[in-house]
């Protein structure tokens, strides 16, 4: 009888995810034994940090969770709270606040397909080996990321961790020359956009399409970001009440960060899931470029998040171009605020996906306890699932080197946040 072979590989401080984790994979012949994404960075407990705290230091907190897209928690949290005290805003700081979302979308989309996945398409180890070769590919994604980064300082005050939102409002409006200086460095970056979206096209993609199940804000008129019901692919239309009712995380040993699964079943969230959703409200130029350049949407195959992110750049930018075309606005930066004791929730949609805060609050407004689920904990249990089926047709013949580049692709695809530092993968292979 042969001698079992057993290889154990690890290569800790992979590059291109933010965040810091491992893979093990154990194998015997084509037979997958354990397959893993382990996450061992310690809980950062903001939960727990927020209780006692007043709901006007709360977004400013949150911002903290992730630098890449702050906004998205600090706006999750200050929509639930203005839920409970009755605060509705007037059209203008509705519309500011999604300028700002449009940015933050723009500048991660921007960074993850240029800086991060981009080097697997075209056969390079990182973006900085890339530049050499690809200068150009570089140059576009540093102007839309540039762009992004501007249209959140032109609210926030800064683009990373911004100060401007408040429950309420904002601290103040834009300055006209500033918001005129916005709207100029939009109209330059649209065109590189539709460039990006034609070129993304063109990419050789891997297909390891299967069935799974993935959910997001659907909007009848808007596409998503801050509204609209929950919606499953596989039929389901929640409001955000009912969220604990379907979605339940769990530990594993493997991990220290939670699990989330949808009635037991994990999930897709991010934006494919939201494209998927929303494709038949997307503008009729953007659709008709979609179909013109052979992209299909609703799918299932994840390496087509690279294009889908590539047609949220594209959304955002022209939206964001429409909202410049009016004039600065001027009236009231934020509505007084009256806080009040209760419960309160609310979903938004990151640029990796849903979020879902829940809160009580005492009546002077200070956090009794809170419930914050992020994208990338939504989306373990669904890595986990691709990895173990597409693994398996990529096929467990190959050398280690090839089946570790080949699950960092699978990963990258969900762009997972695990933390806002630069390594991802100690990868761990055994073969029986």
């Amino acid at each position: 009888m042969a001698k079992q072979r057993k290889i154990a590989l690890k290569v800790p401080f992979v590059t291109r995810l933010e965040g810091e984790g491992a893979l093990e994979l154990s194998a015997k012949g084509d037979t997958i034994d354990k397959l893993h994404l382990k996450i061992f960075e310690p809980p950062r407990l903001f939960e727990k940090f927020l209780e006692g705290k007043s709901y006007q230091d709360v977004p400013d907190l949150n911002a903290r969770i992730c630098g890449i897209c702050p906004m998205a928690y600090q706006l999750t949290s200050i929509q639930a709270i203005e839920d409970l005290f009755n605060i509705q805003l007037p059209d203008h700081l509705i519309q500011l606040r999604r300028l700002m979302n449009l940015g933050e979308w723009i500048q991660s989309h921007s960074l993850h397909i240029h800086f991060l996945a981009v080097p697997d398409f075209l056969g390079f180890e990182s973006a900085l080996s890339m530049a050499k070769q690809h200068p150009q590919v570089l140059q576009r994604g540093m102007q839309i990321q540039e762009t992004g980064n501007a249209l959140m300082t032109l609210l926030g005050g800064r683009s990373v961790h911004p100060v401007g939102l408040q429950v309420g409002g904002f601290g103040r409006l834009p300055e006209p020359a500033n918001w005129d200086a916005a709207r100029q460095q939009v109209d330059q970056a649209l065109p590189a956009a539709v460039a990006l979206l034609r070129w993304t096209a063109s990419l050789p993609l891997l297909d390891y399409s299967h069935d799974f199940i993935w959910v997001s804000l659907k909007h009848s008129e808007i596409y998503p970001i801050n509204g609209g019901d929950i919606t499953t692919s596989n039929g389901l239309t929640l409001n955000y009440w009912q969220y604990p009712d379907h979605f339940k995380e769990h530990q594993v040993r493997h991990s220290t960060a939670f699990y989330s699964l949808l009635d037991g079943k994990d999930y897709l969230v991010g934006p494919l899931a939201r494209l998927n959703n929303n494709v038949a409200i997307l503008p009729g130029p953007i659709k008709k470029l979609v179909n013109d350049i052979g992209l299909v949407f609703p799918n299932q195959n994840m390496f087509t998040s690279i294009q889908a992110r590539a047609v949220e750049i594209l959304l955002a930018l022209t939206e964001a171009q429409q909202l410049l075309a009016e004039p600065c606005p001027t009236g009231d930066a934020h509505l007084p605020v009256t806080p009040q004791a209760g419960e309160c929730c609310y979903c938004t949609e990151a640029p990796r996906g849903m979020i879902y805060h829940h809160y009580q609050l005492d009546d002077e407004g200070r956090v009794i306890n809170c419930t914050i689920i992020p994208p990338t904990s939504q989306n373990q249990a669904r890595i986990e699932q691709d990895l173990k089926y597409s693994v398996k047709k990529f096929g467990l013949h190959n050398s280690d080197d090839a089946l570790k580049f080949f699950c960092e692709r699978v990963i990258r695809n969900y762009d997972p946040c695990i933390s806002c530092s630069t390594h991802f993968l100690d990868f761990n292979i055994v073969r029986g």
